[in-house]
This record gives C-alpha cells, sequence and structure tokens, in this order.
C-alpha cells in the first residue's frame, strides 16, 4: 500500500502537467496556426499514469536518478518539454515523414523557449540502433504503428532502465454488433465468427484501412499477445492498466478502441548490456 507522501508528490506532478498544458496550448497559438499542432492532448496521459502507478513505483519520476528519458514518438514533444521544466535530460525520438508536421513543432517549440530539448529523427522502422542509454523512456501509443515490434522492444530493452509503454489491445476478433459507426461491414472478413481473444497470445495484422483509415496501424495485440511479447523482448510488467472499451475491445473499431498502458522494469537486456 502507498504511503499519503507518494499520493501527495504524483498527484502535485499532475496538476502541475494540467497547468502546463493549459499555458503550452496558450503559448502556442502565438507561434501557428491551431491546425499546424499535433491534435492529441500528450499530457493527459498523466491522468492514466496516476492510475497506473502504484506502491513504490509512485516515487519513480522523482526518485529515479540520473533524470534522463526518451519520450518516443513525442508529437509535439509536449511532454518532454514538461519533463525538462522538472529537471529531466530529455531527448525527442521521431520520424519525421509519419510526424504529426514533420517534427517542425518541436523544433519551433525548443527554438522560441530555449530549450536544451534533443530532437533525434530515427524510422523504427528501419533497423535502427540507439546510441545512448535512458533510464526511462516513454512509448505511447507507438507499438501498433510499428512494422516489427519485437525488434523495437528488444532495442529498447538494451538501453532503457525502465518504459512506460501503452497501445491498443484486442479482447474480441471484430466489433460486437459486426458493424463500424458507418453501418458498413467492419470485420476483415465477410461471415467470420466473432471469437474471444483476450487470454490468446496473438496480433492480428491490420489491412491499410481497416483502423481509422491509416496505413501506418499494423499490429493490435491481444491482453495474452501484449504480456507475451513483453516477456520475449525482456520486460516485467510491475504495473497494468487497462482503460477504454475494456470488455468489447477490438482490432479495428472506434467504439472498440482499448489501451493498456505498463510500466515495465528491470530489463533483462538492460542488465545484460550494462
Amino acid at each position: 500500500m502507498f504511503s499519503l507522501k507518494s499520493l501527495d508528490h504524483f498527484a502535485a506532478l499532475c496538476e502541475r502537467a494540467k497547468h502546463y498544458q493549459a499555458s503550452l496550448s496558450e503559448r502556442r497559438l502565438g507561434l501557428a496556426a491551431p491546425e499546424f499542432w499535433y491534435p492529441y492532448s500528450t499530457m493527459s496521459n498523466f491522468h492514466i499514469l496516476n492510475q497506473l502507478l502504484s506502491g513504490p513505483n509512485r516515487d519513480l519520476l522523482r526518485d529515479i536518478h540520473p533524470k534522463r528519458a526518451a519520450d518516443i514518438g513525442a508529437g509535439d514533444g509536449d511532454l518532454a518539454f514538461f519533463l525538462e521544466q522538472e529537471g529531466w535530460e530529455m531527448t525527442i525520438i521521431d520520424n519525421p515523414p509519419t510526424n504529426w508536421n514533420g517534427l517542425q513543432g518541436a523544433r519551433l517549440h525548443r527554438d522560441s523557449t530555449g530549450s536544451q530539448v534533443k530532437i533525434v529523427e530515427m524510422n523504427l522502422d528501419s533497423q535502427f540502433q540507439l546510441t545512448d542509454r535512458y533510464d526511462l523512456v516513454f512509448f505511447l501509443g507507438i507499438l501498433y504503428h510499428l512494422k516489427n515490434p519485437f525488434y523495437v522492444l528488444e532495442q529498447l530493452g538494451r538501453h532503457a532502465r525502465y518504459a512506460i509503454i501503452s497501445t491498443r489491445i484486442m479482447r474480441w476478433s471484430k466489433p460486437d454488433n459486426e458493424l463500424s459507426e458507418s453501418g458498413e461491414s467492419a470485420a476483415p472478413e465477410a461471415g467470420s465468427s466473432r471469437q474471444l481473444l483476450a487470454d490468446l497470445p496473438l496480433a492480428y495484422l491490420l489491412g491499410p484501412t481497416e483502423c481509422n483509415n491509416d496505413g501506418t496501424n499494423y499490429w493490435i495485440f491481444s491482453d495474452a499477445g501484449l504480456r507475451r511479447i513483453l516477456d520475449r523482448t525482456g520486460w516485467e510488467i510491475e504495473d497494468y492498466l487497462i482503460v477504454g472499451a475494456t470488455e468489447t475491445a477490438d482490432p479495428f473499431s472506434a467504439a472498440g478502441d482499448a489501451r493498456a498502458f505498463c510500466f515495465e522494469i528491470g530489463s533483462r537486456h538492460w542488465s545484460i548490456t550494462a
């Protein structure tokens, strides 16, 4: 059971993150048009982390030393710039062709504020090599966009001591009504039966238009599949939380969107390469 001290610390961090988001939105309106910026809230992840982290893990962002972290697939880098203000040495790692504005947003913010956040361009769908080591990596909403998630998770394990990972997962093979919001068939194959997949270590390979009409969406893991690949790539789960459509999650419909958030600790590859 975690202490009141831990609760107060993380609650205060989440409150600062909320205020930072509000001031950030106002500041950026003076730099570029609203449509230029990444449209989804990165800072809202702190609300979920407040639910995810338990016990001593709630003190991680306060107690870890040195405070050296990477935000991979960072959007405009909101999380990285906030944690820099909290005393962290931050690196943004992203791929300009798949970033909302080609990383121009992160660079514009950095240059306009005098930030020291490092920005690294990297294609995670290549046989990339990380050169730096990090005490913590944020890997939020990226795993299902990757062609080779096994390779990426293994590489992270060699260069990161801890990781916070989120990705879309599935419980069922298709929506419970077999229809998308538009009324058209959402199933990958007409006539296929709906199957419960949560307890099977599987990943579903999406078609290019099946999930949000986004060809960069590839693998949707079942709950058991996500746990299996994390184990096989050297990660040990400390805290785990599913949010969204927890009971009806499927690989592709908007109504069936569920996300698993994991806090990983003690990568076995980290201890080997340290």
